[in-house]
């Protein structure tokens, strides 16, 4: 591909041959690079068109990118600017992107949104050549095309919710653009881009299998669609076609709770029973610092794994970052998932009579989550650039919480009452209540760190109060800004209220 607007959009030119370009196992995943092809010349059988599915999938799993070819994991971020974790690292200017969310001193210059917008914008454009080009593949079965046609929507309404939650005001791009009307496209209301979210997300399911073989693992199902409508359906306070929604995801697809909160997360357990979609990230394509811009292994774990560590359990060289807050220590004190989701590094040094030199605004508390064990190091390649850590972005204790908290908006307590009563027995704790207060506390416990906190609160009205210790600015900092020069050179895209 060869970049040539600011939406991150390519023309002329599509890359489709690269090996590491999406979300499954091997099969799915670990392609061999095949260069570069002209789109006028590719889309030739059924074997480029699954190539090109494969890299419409990839900027899910992308860990470096953006404008400034930066890393770009967004839990970091996400992390940050929650109430959960501080940016941490080495110094207040390390991961300036993340600092910057840490303390609400966003512009359109310094922030995330260098590497949110343009790397979503990226699958939109693969995902809008993959549906324009898959009806004209020769030989491709109408079973394949319908099934890689709804994965193209799916993966299209994925980029679009999350940029709609981010920016709110974004361009609706749903054909592929040339150089003279790529700087021409408007943003777009709220309302007509979740409205293509839903219209694509419905008709992906249809095409959608309700279950895949395990070489397809990471690959886009029913219920993994369903679930993600039923969010967008939250988030737009459909409570009635929110709650109908994830219950068919909660009771029809066999997902299970897994009975050991902790097993969730480890990289021996992945596609457990309670995930329903996950980003799967690759411990063995033997990546060392040359690799920079093709990583799909998890950067992430190493990055959150405490800094000049000397002791058991954890890798010795993690860079510190997303400290736990006092706040979230305090709120899980007690709980029986404060193990599996708070390491208490400094008490551990202490007992071990090791050491660990301290982050920025380091409390002694890290993740656990994503931490950096000993026990799942793959010894080829670099160690801290092959963490073979998944995530899992949607699994069932989050869409049995949503599915609650809609039931409860719209008037109806007694399935929510068993839904969250599910969550809390599964980790040995009492029923509740079931009430707003109650399902949103619960949503802080059982998925923190997960990337979910920021958005929770933005979308209850809370962030203002709750993260008004980091700086927040009501009106302001429940979107981010666009990218300063996706604003400039004539483009029709204006600059989010507050950031001019």
């Amino acid at each position: 591909m060869i970049m040539k607007s600011k939406y991150y959009i390519y023309t002329g030119a599509v890359l489709l041959g690269i090996g590491i370009m999406a979300s499954c196992k091997k099969s799915f995943l670990q392609l061999q690079p095949q260069g570069q092809f002209l789109q006028s010349n590719y889309y030739a059988n059924p074997a480029q068109a699954f190539t090109a599915l494969v890299a419409a999938y990839d900027p899910l799993v992308t860990e470096t990118g953006g404008i400034d070819n930066t890393y770009s994991d967004p839990l970091g971020a996400l992390n940050s600017a929650s109430d959960e974790c501080f940016a941490g690292g080495g110094t207040s200017s390390d991961m300036a992107p993340w600092q910057a969310m840490n303390n609400y001193t966003i512009s359109p210059t310094l922030g995330p949104q260098d590497q949110f917008w343009p790397i979503n914008f990226q699958g939109i454009n693969r995902t809008d050549v993959l549906l324009e080009q898959l009806p004209k593949v020769p030989g491709l079965s109408s079973d394949l095309l319908k099934r890689y046609t709804a994965e193209a929507q799916f993966l299209r309404a994925h980029y679009y919710f999350d940029l709609v939650r981010l920016f709110k005001n974004v361009p609706l791009l749903l054909t592929t653009l040339t150089l003279q009307n790529v700087y021409d496209q408007p943003q777009a209301t709220p309302e007509a881009v979740y409205a293509q979210i839903e219209a694509d997300l419905t008709a992906a399911i249809a095409g959608l299998p309700a279950t895949v073989i395990a070489t397809e693992n990471g690959r886009v199902t029913q219920g993994a669609a369903k679930a993600l409508l039923g969010k967008v359906y939250l988030y737009e306070k459909k409570w009635d076609l929110a709650a109908k929604t994830l219950q068919d995801v909660n009771t029809n697809y066999g997902y299970k709770l897994v009975p050991k909160y902790g097993d969730i997360f480890s990289p021996t357990n992945k596609f457990n029973s309670e995930s329903i979609f996950e980003l799967v990230h690759s411990g063995t394509q033997n990546y060392t610092w040359s690799n920079w811009n093709t990583f799909k292994s998890n950067i992430y774990v190493q990055m959150v794994g405490p800094r000049n560590y000397k002791g058991p359990i954890y890798f010795a060289a993690g860079y510190g970052f997303n400290p736990i807050t006092p706040q979230l220590v305090a709120a899980m004190k007690g709980d029986p998932r404060y193990p599996y989701t708070i390491a208490n590094i400094d008490s551990l040094t202490k007992a071990n009579k090791g050491s660990y030199e301290q982050s920025y605004q380091g409390t002694g508390y890290y993740i656990q989550k994503y931490a950096p064990l000993l026990s799942n190091i793959v010894t080829t390649g670099t160690n801290e650039l092959n963490w073979p850590n998944d995530y899992i972005e949607i699994r069932l204790a989050d869409t049995y919480l949503m599915e609650a908290e809609a039931d409860v908006n719209g008037g109806t307590t007694g399935r929510a009452q068993l839904l969250l009563d599910a969550v809390r027995a599964r980790v040995g704790l009492p029923s509740v209540p079931a009430n707003l207060q109650s399902i949103q506390n619960e949503r802080r416990l059982e998925l923190a760190t997960e990337g979910h906190r920021w958005f929770d609160l933005v979308r209850w009205g809370q962030a203002p109060t709750v993260l008004s210790f980091k700086g927040f600015k009501a009106g302001v900092n429940e979107i981010l800004p666009i990218p300063l020069n996706e604003t400039t050179n004539g483009s029709k895209v204006k600059q989010n209220p507050g950031y001019n």
